[in-house]
This record gives C-alpha cells, sequence and structure tokens, in this order.
C-alpha cells in the first residue's frame, strides 16, 4: 500500500525559506514519477515541480524555477522541496504525489497521479 507523508510546512515572511519532505512507503522512489503540487484556497490545484521515473533532470513551473528546487533521496525514499524567496502568492497546501505510469506531456495534470499525500500548509505573510 502506497503512503505518502509531507511534513515542514509552516508560516514564513515574504522573502523566507522553507523546506518540505514526502516520506514514501509502499514504493521505490526512484521507479516512480514523484512530483509536488499545490492548492490555494479557491483555486485548483496546480503543478509545481517533479523528477520522471529513473530520471534525475527536474521539471519546474515557471511560477517557482529559480526559487524552488525539488531533490530526491532513493534511500531513504524522501521527496523534498526547497523554497526561498517565498511570496504571499506562494500560500498554499502543498502536496506529494505519485505515479508509475504517467508519460512526460501528462507530468503536469492533477489527473495523472495515481496516490496523493495529504498536504501540509505553508503560509507566506507578514
Amino acid at each position: 500500500q502506497v503512503q505518502l507523508v509531507e511534513s515542514g510546512g509552516g508560516l514564513v515572511q515574504p522573502g523566507g525559506s522553507l523546506t518540505l519532505s514526502c516520506v514514501a512507503s509502499g514504493l521505490t522512489l526512484n521507479s516512480y514519477t514523484m512530483a509536488w503540487f499545490r492548492q490555494a484556497p479557491g483555486k485548483e490545484r496546480e503543478f509545481v515541480a517533479a523528477f520522471k521515473r529513473y530520471n534525475s533532470n527536474p521539471y519546474y513551473a515557471d511560477s517557482v524555477k529559480g526559487r524552488f528546487v525539488i531533490s530526491k533521496d532513493n534511500a531513504k525514499n524522501m521527496l523534498s522541496l526547497q523554497m526561498a524567496s517565498l511570496k504571499p502568492e506562494d500560500t498554499a497546501v502543498y502536496y506529494c504525489a505519485a505515479d508509475q505510469n504517467l508519460i512526460t506531456s501528462s507530468l503536469r495534470m492533477v489527473r495523472a497521479y495515481d496516490y496523493w499525500g495529504q498536504g501540509t500548509q505553508v503560509t507566506v505573510s507578514s
């Protein structure tokens, strides 16, 4: 049974940094496409960053490119998201997602992922 558990959210001031973690169980991290999504109040869930399975080249949403860094530790089965230069518009619940069979063209699509964590709240506010 696949389980994804996120942690690391919190309240941070604009311009600050935060690192999110996602610990996966029931799967081998490197054999799954692993992604971060986020959902702000009243908005649809949106893609943030991802690794395709068996690949260490990251994909990013334009809105976070240059500020966020996705990384993975295959030995620990853990996905991370380092967030810097945070803005109020980054406020959202951040979700970890996994799928074993999606194709590259579906990487940014919510519906392409079979497994989701419960989410962790990130609030950027002064």
